[in-house]
This record gives structure tokens, C-alpha cells and sequence, in this order.
């Protein structure tokens, strides 16, 4: 099976411009997202999707390999699909590893390329809830799966409700998953998704991946132990360089 990750990195970004760039303890960010995705022994090849020469330049200074896209993509997604028409060769999957992820785990890339079987259609990452404030946190996408570990529905509202408890009892009486947005597609099902136009369910949530279920195709849901780190915001930074400084002042101290 021939898998190729891509990671893309926009320059233009409200929250945090430039955030590729970004530095985080001795590295940027795209460096450290780019060394992680090199351990991951399922994929073929990875590269570097942008709109950006700073970027590419950057990512070519450390050895990465880079693909020049249009500045007008919309999502990652369109982003993969036209460096997937660029890379000339044969692929069957791409895996989509996100560049604001600095410490994405080679064994979550592997986890999700494990069920690339040539009948999976798209495919993504959960972990379950274990904390009331995730639980609740609108800016964390949960998701429901069916009986064959496909997702029923992705939302920013705690789904499923349940009726008969108070919500501080929810984690004892039913798993929570939340998404992961690493995305694994389907060569042929990647360029079928991407001539979709917003739906209804995507623009009301913010969610694409909504896109993909109203138009009928399935996600297969994979469940990872480890968690995930994004970084959307100079805030976001800001706590993670916390989180590092104490973890070092431990480790120091053990």
C-alpha cells in the first residue's frame, strides 16, 4: 500500500499568522511536525503542502520536501488534494497530518494507516473523554460512531445527550469520543470530496468532515490512548511552552 503523508502549511492564518514558523523550544513548528511524521514507517513519503515561499524555503533548509499550492484553498483537504495531483506517482491513500500538531506520534500515523485496506473510503482518529471540561469544551468536536466504528455525526455539542442523568454524571454512564483531525483518504474518494460544495451541516458547525457523512460516504473511527496537541492560537503556544518548561523543571528534579 502506497501512503503518503502531506501536511499542509498555509502562511495567511486570522488566529496565528505564520504559525508554521513558529517557534517552539529551538525548532518551528512545521520542523518538529515534519521530524515526527518521518518516523511513521507506514508512510511512503511526506511532504509539505504551502502557499508560501518563506515556508517552502524553510522546510527545504531541514531537508523536508515541499509542494507549492494555490493561496485559495479553503481547507487542508483541497490543499492534499492538489499536492496529491502534483507528487507524480501512483498513491493509494494520503494521509493528512496537521501542520499546528508538533507532537503528533508516529504511532497515531501508524494507528490510522493500519486500517487503509483499500475498502476504507476515510478515516480518522477518536479518544475517549475522560475529562468533564473536554466533555463540554465547544471548541472540541466529539463524535458518535455506529456499531461498525464509522462516525454517525461530528458536533461541538456534547452528543449523545443523556436524559436521565445530570450532566457531572455523564463520563460514568456512557464513552465520549472526541475527534482527532488527522484524516487518512482514499486517492479516488479525495478527489470526489473535494468537487463537493458546503453543505448545510458543515456550515453550521464549522465541521467539514459533515461535508463527507450529508453526502453519504463513511468515516471509519479509530481509537487512539494517546492525545493530541493543537495549536491554533498564539495562546495555544503560549500554554504548551508552559507545559514544556514544567516538564523539564520535573525531570530536572527527579
Amino acid at each position: 500500500m502506497n501512503i503518503l503523508g502531506i501536511v499542509p502549511a498555509r502562511f495567511a492564518s486570522s488566529r496565528f499568522p505564520a504559525k508554521a514558523l513558529a517557534d517552539i523550544d529551538g525548532k518551528t513548528m512545521i520542523q518538529r511536525v515534519m521530524e515526527q511524521a518521518r518516523k511513521a514507517e507506514s508512510l511512503s513519503r511526506v511532504v509539505v503542502a504551502t502557499d508560501h515561499e518563506t515556508i517552502a524555503d524553510h522546510v527545504r533548509s531541514f531537508g523536508g520536501e515541499v509542494i507549492m499550492t494555490s493561496e485559495n484553498h479553503q481547507s487542508g483537504t483541497d490543499r492534499c488534494f492538489e499536492a496529491l495531483q502534483a507528487v507524480g506517482e501512483e498513491v493509494d491513500y494520503v494521509i493528512n497530518i496537521q501542520g499546528d500538531e508538533p507532537f503528533i506520534k508516529p504511532e497515531q500515523i501508524n494507528l490510522l494507516a493500519s486500517v487503509l485496506d483499500g475498502t476504507t473510503e476515510l478515516a480518522t482518529l477518536v479518544k475517549k473523554i475522560d475529562d468533564p471540561a473536554v466533555l463540554f469544551n465547544t471548541s472540541t468536536p466529539k463524535v458518535v460512531l455506529n456499531s461498525r466504528s464509522e462516525a454517525l455525526y461530528f458536533s461541538r455539542q456534547t452528543l449523545p445527550f443523556l436524559r436521565e442523568r445530570q450532566p457531572e454524571e455523564w463520563l460514568q454512564h456512557h464513552i465520549f469520543y472526541k475527534h482527532i483531525g488527522i484524516y487518512a483518504y482514499r486517492a479516488d474518494i479525495l478527489a470526489q470530496i473535494t468537487q463537493l460544495p458546503p453543505s448545510l451541516l458543515e456550515k453550521a458547525e464549522a465541521l467539514e468532515q459533515l461535508r463527507w457523512l450529508e453526502n453519504g460516504y463513511r468515516i471509519r473511527c479509530v481509537v487512539t490512548e494517546l492525545d493530541s496537541y493543537g495549536i491554533d492560537t498564539p495562546e495555544d503556544l503560549e500554554r504548551l511552552e508552559r507545559h514544556l518548561s514544567r516538564a523539564e523543571t520535573k525531570g530536572e528534579g527527579s
